[in-house]
């Protein structure tokens, strides 16, 4: 059961706060299968895999699948909607995953939000296991409440006192994109699966105009609150037509918060 007052008091204080059992067996065994496809899709774009974000889809929507389907569970929804309100959206949507006996792009002490406003949030992250997520295979290394600190901190007080995020598959870690923090290794012969995912508030730019990197890909049987947030309906009006069009078609009919 979720509960949005502890989860909110947690999220406040040491900026993140780690949902067990979100996503059952079956779905993750699928979102495996379609990450890992999704990979091999990216790689074909980028012609090899010599590149600096091997193991990272860069839009998952693009696939379809699992990738619109994650919509359709609460316990994701919910906690992301109880921080930044229902109108929030997608502001980035990629994979993170651990190639075998290497480390990613996310190996860095780094934050996920340049953004520092004390008092506002402006970001949510969602991380989601598709891998059991340990030590070994990578987990990363953030610092508790280190969301109110604009500078990073140095290397030896960051490994000092950070913790590892240990997850279970079908779990989420949500934090505070403020929260410093690295990726580890893989150091295990078996690729570490995990969706990213960072929400904002819906009058932000999304890094990818996602509604229109979407064009080609046919969403008629995904849901309203996949679409609402993907950001479809968060979308400027490009015309006189479309902004005076009858307030079910618009692109633009959701909440401010």
């Amino acid at each position: 059961m979720f509960n949005q007052a502890e989860f909110l008091k947690k999220v406040e204080t040491d900026g993140y706060c780690i949902v067990e059992d979100v996503f059952d067996n079956a779905f993750v065994a699928k979102a495996k299968i379609e990450l890992e496809n999704a990979i091999s899709q990216e790689v074909l774009f980028h012609g090899s895999e010599n590149y600096s974000d091997y193991g990272m889809v860069l839009l998952c929507a693009l696939y379809g699948g699992v990738f619109a389907e994650i919509f359709n569970y609460p316990l994701l929804i919910n906690p992301m909607e109880a921080v930044l309100g229902e109108g929030c959206i997608l502001y980035a949507y990629t994979s993170s995953s651990m190639p075998p006996n290497k480390s990613n792009y996310s190996n860095r002490i780094h934050v996920d939000s340049p953004r520092f406003i004390p008092g506002y949030t402006t970001n949510f992250g969602a991380f989601i296991a598709v891998s059991d997520i340990n030590e070994t295979n990578g987990a990363m290394y953030f610092l508790p409440g280190s969301h109110t600190e604009l500078n990073a901190p140095n290397e030896e007080y960051f490994f000092a006192n950070a913790k590892r995020c240990v997850l279970k598959a079908g779990s989420v870690f949500f934090f505070n994109p403020r929260l410093w923090h690295a990726g580890g290794k893989n150091e295990t012969d078996k690729w570490r699966h995990a969706i990213t995912m960072n929400i904002c508030r819906p009058y932000m730019k999304q890094r990818i105009d996602i509604p229109r990197a979407l064009s080609n890909v046919d969403t008629t049987e995904w849901s309203e609150k996949a679409k609402q947030k993907l950001g479809f309906f968060a979308q400027t009006p490009a015309s006189y037509q479309e902004y005076y069009v009858a307030p079910e078609l618009r692109k633009y009919k959701q909440k401010y918060e």
